[in-house]
């Protein structure tokens, strides 16, 4: 199960055709199932193999929701939530950290380094884009108060 979250109502397609999702995941099945999941929801999709790819790419793409699976090598999940929460510029860019381990410590520690949710693994097409959802209402609520 995932994490607390904001309860928002659920937004068509083509309000989540304005939607930049990164996944980052060392799994080529993972990004590949949740580029198809998020694409025929009307996401656009960039996909990162690892930390150091997906730091790269953020500055380039600027996501507006990042997906970072826990076990990488070279810069885990963990490692590159927390850098991306540390830079001011993407710190209230919502990272949703992908997990096959569904402990209540790996839980804590992905809220310590910022997480803004949690979803296990195997995830299905509706937990996918329902947490894009959930996001993308937010981010259309900030929008329109910054305006």
């Amino acid at each position: 199960m995932s994490q607390e979250k904001p309860s928002q109502e659920k937004l068509t397609k083509d309000q989540l055709l304005s939607m930049k999702v990164m996944v980052i995941d060392d799994s080529n099945t993972i990004r590949r199932s949740a580029e198809i999941f998020l694409k025929a929801s009307g996401c656009e999709v960039i996909l990162a193999e690892d930390g150091f790819d997906a730091l790269a790419k953020i500055s380039n793409e600027h996501p507006d929701l990042i997906f970072v699976d826990i076990m990488m090598p070279r810069l885990d999940g963990y490692q590159t939530c927390s850098l991306i929460k540390r830079n001011a510029r993407y710190k209230s860019t919502p990272v949703i950290m992908l997990s096959s381990k569904d402990g209540l410590f790996d839980r804590a520690r992905g809220r310590m380094v910022g997480s803004d949710q949690y979803l296990t693994k195997p995830f299905t097409k509706e937990t996918l884009i329902d947490a894009v959802q959930t996001y993308a209402a937010i981010s259309r609520i900030n929008k329109q108060e910054e305006e």
